[in-house]
């Protein structure tokens, strides 16, 4: 019979990563005070030792050591090496939990109640992973410190705010945007994670194939127009905004965002922050941007049809406009702008391009697997191309903490803005397989599948891009 490898997240949380790596021990049970724990080795030195340092009484049972090895990379995700380790822990378990999270690399926190319980997951290469078992009694006293940390209003618990936490110490520094959401149990918060050094932030990094990343870097020399770019939340679209803005940005070039959150600084660059609440939102800043004498404007959303005259309006007047915006695919950006009221004839002559992208996670170099490639692996009505023999699957091991997954990878779908396309949208023909066909336009359905090729990623990871 194969093992289960996942422990229960009540058990989880009763020893810290670092005391599972450093006596090698796995929680197995805790029932009335005494603590069950499966170890490689059962010398009584360590069960004394186990008792001081965890202050419960103790129960070991004998474990094989490779069952050992994938328990610990299976549930404890140890820091990454190249991360500092002298950060200043007081014992206040929302700080401790606030950096673990920032150094394993996870994006969001999610504070959710019910009935019964409390849980706390993190979501690390865009997958939650239930962490933490909080008590009904425990969960409003943290709650009621995240608000007190982002600004919140702690008596209000009838409507969802918004605010922001910083949080710095001797070595780094970060934000984290908070939100908060009452549910039939009590109030959930989100927290996302923002890095403020975009100095490692390089377009060459991204995903963009050699041919993409060329023709991406023609459109964005020029000197008006607009850029936008398109995906679900949490795709990586602000990261190939401001690797953009990154390049771009010298002596001679005045650069103005407007943003809701701000997720990076950028030396050189003028960031104002989104306040809705007291009428700074992204069309009147816009107006006011207009005013500041800029060269190359960056809006974080196109949400309405406001926002989005704005930006044309800015795009005529002789600035280079970036932002993005919520569709399925580039192509579907311009039927989003003639649904907000925008006149097409406005479109063709102020978008210089139109930019998909998604996130998708890169398979284990050390343990994928190649296999036969059957049709049944895929959506129905999909024609297999042929030279598709086999392709790697996950399997799991101690490098990608047995998920079979190693970090992320974006895929790009770019349509450049040519005369015919100018044509196409002037008279509402949105119909463009045939053109993107003869041109060799790489749509995310292509891409995704020259990663599979390639071995980069699994079919079951691009799935949904191969049935849309």
């Amino acid at each position: 019979m194969k093992t289960n490898f996942n422990i229960d997240t009540s058990l989880l949380q009763l020893i810290t990563s670092e005391q599972a790596y450093h006596y090698r021990v796995i929680p197995n049970g805790h029932i009335d005070g005494v603590l069950t724990l499966k170890s490689d080795d059962t010398s009584s030195s360590l069960k004394q030792e186990l008792e001081i340092v965890l202050n419960k009484n103790i129960r070991i049972l004998k474990e094989d050591s490779q069952n050992i090895d994938q328990y610990l990379s299976t549930n404890f995700r140890q820091l990454n090496a190249n991360q500092t380790e002298d950060l200043h822990y007081t014992s206040d378990f929302l700080e401790k939990l606030l950096f673990t999270a920032k150094k394993i690399g996870s994006s969001d926190i999610h504070f959710e109640p019910y009935e019964h319980k409390c849980r706390v997951r993190l979501r690390i290469d865009g997958k939650l992973k239930e962490q933490f078992i909080i008590s009904l009694q425990d969960y409003p006293v943290i709650v009621n410190k995240l608000k007190i940390k982002a600004g919140l209003d702690i008596s209000e618990k009838r409507l969802p705010q918004d605010g922001r936490i910083t949080v710095s110490t001797g070595n780094e520094g970060f934000d984290i945007r908070t939100s908060s959401l009452p549910t039939l149990h009590g109030e959930k918060l989100v927290l996302r994670i923002l890095s403020k050094d975009a100095n490692h932030i390089n377009l060459n990094d991204l995903g963009f194939t050699e041919a993409e990343l060329k023709t991406y870097q023609e459109i964005v020399k020029k000197p008006n127009g607009i850029i936008l770019i398109s995906g679900p939340t949490g795709s990586g679209k602000t990261t190939t905004l401001y690797a953009t803005l990154k390049q771009l940005n010298d002596d001679q070039t005045n650069i103005l965002t407007i943003e809701d959150p701000i997720e990076y600084t950028l030396e050189g660059i003028n960031q104002v922050q989104l306040k809705e609440n007291i009428g700074l939102d992204f069309a009147s800043t816009l107006r006011t941007f207009l005013r500041q004498d800029p060269d190359i404007i960056m809006v974080g959303e196109i949400r309405d049809g406001k926002t989005a005259n704005m930006a044309i309006r800015a795009a005529l007047t002789g600035h280079l406009v970036l932002s993005t915006i919520h569709t399925n695919s580039a192509w579907a950006t311009i039927s989003r702008l003639i649904d907000m009221d925008i006149p097409s004839f406005l479109i063709a002559s102020t978008l210089n391009a139109t930019v998909a992208q998604r996130l998708v996670r890169k398979l284990c170099n050390t343990c994928k697997t190649e296999k036969t490639t059957s049709i049944d692996l895929f959506p129905s009505n999909f024609e297999v191309p042929t030279y598709l023999k086999t392709h790697f699957t996950p399997v799991g091991c101690n490098t990608c903490y047995h998920t079979g997954y190693f970090g992320r990878k974006a895929i790009y779908e770019i349509i450049p803005i040519t005369k015919t396309l100018v044509n196409n949208i002037k008279h509402n023909d949105l119909e463009i397989d045939s053109y993107l066909k003869e041109n060799k336009i790489a749509t995310l359905k292509i891409n995704a599948l020259k990663l599979v090729e390639k071995g980069i990623t699994s079919i079951e990871e691009v799935y949904a891009l191969l049935s849309d």
